[in-house]
């Protein structure tokens, strides 16, 4: 196999360094051509000498002259802005895009690389919850593909592999059950920030950490996996399995069940993704079995976690609908990190809004943004007037 060329939007979260790590190790085979960062250039300027890429973007506009004085003489052009941002996704001699941006700001980055036919490596989940009835065609189209990097939808792309899907009976996505899977839902009104914050498996940023922690990330991760397999959520089952080795399984109609198995190390799909449809020989993820394995598995507690349970409703409800629930979970999550509401009120305020806001049933990219701000603005009400 060729070289392959990779943009990564996103390096300076725990995706974007893992997939760093990935690159580090498999040099004769993936070259960086461009990195891009929302804010954090001291680690974007470290990242550019030790990989040389053509091209570095810093989102926040106020980061722009520093980081051009602190590579000036370098052979690299310097974007700033998300405009010049979400271009790096059409550069010409480009491979692989890497979308591990956090929430909806992904989007249109996921579509300018399908419009310009290069592979998407997707971490950025909130694409397709927010804008899933855009892809399908635009797919078509360009003729592109999307390989998931979240383990779960992963496990699940490797397990389909070669398979018809009129033979699947259930797509199975497994959840650790986050921190708070043993916490009776009557002490859930006194959980901390810093109790969210201390996920038990996965080390990741503080967002996500949240979402995994009310469930919420197992809920935009059913949302997307409707979009990306093109399956009624009615085929979609979540299972909790607190030591994270099965990563999610296919149920087909015959019965059986396929897993895809590793230790809990993001490298392991993102390497996966990067060499696609090629396996190459790595230890990322590897298990002992020597050493003894335990695995355990139940059934989601929705009445404990009801961000789940609003997920699916949203699912099924389809349209803007997804977006809206992503808006306000983000909006939410937001406030409970500046310690403005409780960990409760994160799913109150995703519920409420759901019920607020107007869903178009088939929407345009319009549609989908008026849903966003809608929500976003509804949302950013609610958590100023909540109390904790």
């Amino acid at each position: 196999m060729d070289r392959r060329n990779i943009v990564l939007l996103g390096s300076s979260g725990s995706i974007g360094k893992s997939t760093l790590d990935v690159v580090r190790k498999f040099t004769d085979r993936l070259k960086i051509k461009a990195l891009a960062v929302n804010s954090n250039i001291e680690l974007l300027i470290s990242q550019y000498h030790e990989f040389k890429p053509d091209y570095v973007c810093v989102v926040d506009e106020k980061f722009h002259s520093q980081l051009k004085s602190a590579l000036a003489g370098e052979p690299v052009k310097i974007l700033c802005g998300k405009d010049e941002m979400i271009q790096l996704s059409a550069l010409d001699g480009v491979d692989i895009v890497v979308n591990a941006i956090v929430g909806a700001a992904g989007l249109l980055a996921s579509i300018e690389t399908l419009k310009s036919k290069k592979t998407l490596a997707l971490a950025n989940k909130e694409s397709l919850v927010t804008g899933g009835p855009l892809f399908p065609p635009l797919l078509e189209k360009s003729g592109a593909r999307i390989v998931p990097i979240d383990s779960e939808h992963s496990a699940i792309f490797q397990a389909l592999e070669s398979k018809n899907m009129t033979e699947v009976k259930s797509l199975l996505l497994t959840a650790s059950g986050g921190p708070f899977r043993d916490l009776p839902k009557e002490k859930f009104a006194e959980i901390t920030l810093e109790q969210a914050l201390n996920h038990p498996t996965w080390k990741m940023g503080p967002k996500i950490t949240i979402d995994s922690a009310t469930l919420a990330n197992k809920g935009l991760e059913v949302i997307e996996a409707v979009n990306l397999f093109n399956v009624s959520v009615d085929k979609i089952k979540v299972v909790v399995h607190p030591q994270s080795i099965v990563h999610s399984m296919v149920e087909f109609v015959d019965s059986s069940i396929l897993a895809q198995m590793s230790r809990p190390d993001m490298r392991m799909p993102i390497t996966y993704a990067l060499f696609w449809p090629e396996r190459v020989e790595s230890e990322f993820g590897q298990l002992d079995f020597s050493s003894g394995l335990e695995l355990s598995f139940e059934a989601p507690d929705f009445d404990k976690f009801p961000a789940l349970k609003l997920a699916f409703a949203a699912a099924r409800s389809g349209g803007t609908a997804p977006a809206i629930y992503n808006a306000a979970n983000e909006i939410a999550v937001a406030a409970f990190l500046k310690k403005n509401i409780s960990f409760v009120d994160i799913t109150r305020t995703i519920d409420e809004t759901l019920a607020h806001v107007e869903v178009v049933g088939k929407p345009s990219l319009d549609d989908i943004w008026e849903a966003d701000v809608r929500a976003r603005e509804y949302a950013k009400e609610m958590t100023g007037q909540l109390i904790c």
